[in-house]
C-alpha cells in the first residue's frame, strides 16, 4: 500500500464555473472497505477490481498489514489480499479510530481466530455510531464481550465456533450488519438477521460472500438467512461504483447550473436523489452506463428526510443541502440517521448561506449570493458540501482540511479540473 497523504492540505477554489462534460464514478468506497475486511476469513487469496485510490482505503490497508495480511495493489484500482499470515488480534488503537469501518475486522477476527481486541470505531464526528449492534450479534452467536481500558474484547470457546442464532437489529445499522454477517458466515448452523440493513454495499458484500462460498439468502430484504460453513475461499470480485460520489455530480451539475455525463452512475440504486433532482427541475436522462445530468434554469426547493436506503442517503444529506442554497424558496431537511449530521451548517453559513438549524433538521431558504471565504471540511460530506458552494460562490475559497475528503472522493482535483474548474491543492 502507498504512504499516507498529507492531512494538511488545503483546496483553493475559483468559483462561477458551470460543469459541462463527461466524468467518471470511481468504486464505493463503503463496499471496498467491507470487502478488504473479508479478506480476513479465509488463506486464499481475494482480489477486489475498481478499488477506489482513497485514503481510508490506504489506512485500512495499512491495518490488515498490520494484523499480519498481505495487501497488495496489482493496480491503482486492484487489491490482492490473503488472510493467511494474519497472527495478531488486537487492532492497534491509532489506525481504528482514523476509520470506522476498521471495526469491522472483529467479526472476521473472532469467527477464524476466536480473539479480537479493538477500541471504539473513529471516522467521521457526525454523532453516536453505536456498536450495540455488533457486539449483541457477537454475543448471541456465543461470543464472550469483555472490556480491558478503552478496548473492547471479545473471545469464544477455545476449539468451538460461533454457533448460529436468531438476531433482531434494534437499529438497521450499514456496519453493524456487514460486521454480524461476516461471524455468521463461519458460525455453526443457520443465522437469521431480522431487521437488517439493505444498502446496495451491504447487498454486495453477501453476494462476495457467497462467490468465497458462503450461503446467504435474503439478499436485499431485511431478513437475512446464513448457513454457517467450516470455511471459505478466494475469489475475484468487482467493487460496484459509487452512488454517493454519483450522486454528488450530479447535485453538483444542478446547482452550478450546467450538463454532465456522469459515467458508471449506479442509477439502478439513486432512485431518491433522482427523484429530488427532477422535483428542483433538473433534466435527468438515465443513458447505458450512466447518467446525463443537466440544470433548467433556477432550481426549486424541496424537502427530504436522509433514511435508511432506499431513502435519501445521509451521504448525500449536506450536498443536497447546499444545492438547495440555490433553489428558489425555502427547503425543509431532516437527518434521521446521524444525531450530529448538521456540522456542515456553519461553514455553508461562512459563505453567505440562510439556514437555520437544530441538532437534526434544517430551513434553508434560497437562492442566496454565496462569496468565498475559508471554510474547512469538517467531516467527508460536510466536505463535499462546502466544495459545491464553492462552486458557485463568487471569488475564491479557501477549504481547509480536505484530508477529510481524501478519505471518501478519488482524485476530486483532478476531476474537477478536467470539467472546467479553477481549483489548486497546496
Amino acid at each position: 500500500m502507498s504512504t499516507r497523504r498529507n492531512r494538511t492540505r488545503r483546496y483553493l477554489v475559483k468559483g462561477g464555473t458551470a460543469l459541462h462534460g463527461h466524468v467518471r464514478v470511481s468504486g464505493a468506497k463503503n463496499q471496498a472497505l467491507a470487502a478488504m475486511c473479508a479478506s480476513l476469513l479465509t488463506d486464499d487469496y481475494l482480489v477486489l477490481e475498481n478499488v477506489p485510490d482513497i485514503s481510508d482505503v490506504e489506512s485500512l490497508g495499512e491495518l490488515l498489514e498490520t494484523i499480519g495480511a498481505t495487501v497488495e495493489r496489482l493496480s491503482p484500482s486492484t487489491l490482492r489480499i490473503s488472510g493467511k499470515g494474519a497472527n495478531v488480534f488486537e487492532a492497534p488503537t491509532e489506525l481504528i479510530t482514523e476509520n470506522r469501518a476498521s471495526f469491522q475486522i472483529m467479526g472476521p477476527l473472532l469467527a477464524r481466530h476466536g480473539f479480537a481486541s479493538s477500541a471504539p470505531p473513529g471516522g467521521d464526528v457526525i454523532g453516536q455510531r453505536p456498536i450495540d449492534v455488533h457486539l449483541s450479534g457477537f454475543e448471541a452467536m456465543g461470543a464472550a464481550i469483555g472490556r480491558d481500558g478503552e478496548r473492547y474484547v471479545l473471545t469464544r470457546a477455545c476449539g468451538e465456533r460461533l454457533h448460529g442464532a436468531r438476531l433482531f437489529l434494534d437499529y438497521p445499522s450499514v456496519s453493524g450488519t456487514q460486521n454480524v454477517m461476516m461471524a455468521a458466515v463461519l458460525a455453526e448452523g443457520s443465522t437469521t438477521l431480522v431487521n437488517a440493513a439493505t444498502e446496495p454495499e451491504v447487498q454486495e458484500l453477501a453476494r462476495l460472500l457467497n462467490l468465497m462460498g458462503a450461503r446467504i439468502s435474503g439478499i436485499g430484504t431485511q431478513i437475512l438467512h446464513i448457513e454457517g460453513v467450516p470455511e471459505l475461499h478466494g475469489a475475484t470480485a468487482r467493487i460496484m461504483p459509487d452512488r454517493i460520489e454519483a450522486g454528488t455530480w450530479a447535485i453538483a451539475a444542478v446547482m452550478t447550473g450546467g450538463d454532465l455525463e456522469i459515467e458508471d452512475a449506479p442509477s439502478e440504486v439513486m432512485d431518491a436523489v433522482v427523484n429530488k433532482l427532477r422535483a428542483t427541475g433538473a433534466l435527468i436522462e438515465e443513458r447505458e452506463g450512466g447518467l446525463r445530468v443537466a440544470a433548467q434554469g433556477t432550481p426549486r426547493a424541496v424537502n427530504f428526510q436522509a433514511l435508511p436506503y432506499p431513502g435519501v442517503a445521509t451521504d448525500l444529506h449536506a450536498p443536497l443541502a447546499a444545492l438547495l442554497t440555490q433553489a428558489e424558496g425555502v427547503s425543509i431537511v431532516h437527518e434521521r440517521v446521524f444525531d450530529n449530521r448538521m456540522l456542515y451548517v456553519g461553514e455553508l453559513r461562512k459563505l453567505g448561506a440562510e439556514i437555520v438549524s437544530t441538532s437534526s433538521s434544517a430551513v434553508i431558504t434560497g437562492p442566496t449570493k454565496l462569496n468565498g471565504a475559508h471554510v474547512r471540511a469538517l467531516d467527508v460530506r460536510a466536505g463535499a458540501a462546502v466544495l459545491l458552494a464553492a462552486l458557485v460562490a463568487k471569488g475564491h475559497t479557501v477549504i481547509d482540511e480536505i484530508y477529510h475528503l481524501d478519505r471518501g472522493y478519488e482524485r476530486l482535483d483532478h476531476k474537477l479540473r478536467s470539467l472546467g474548474v479553477e481549483i489548486e491543492r497546496s
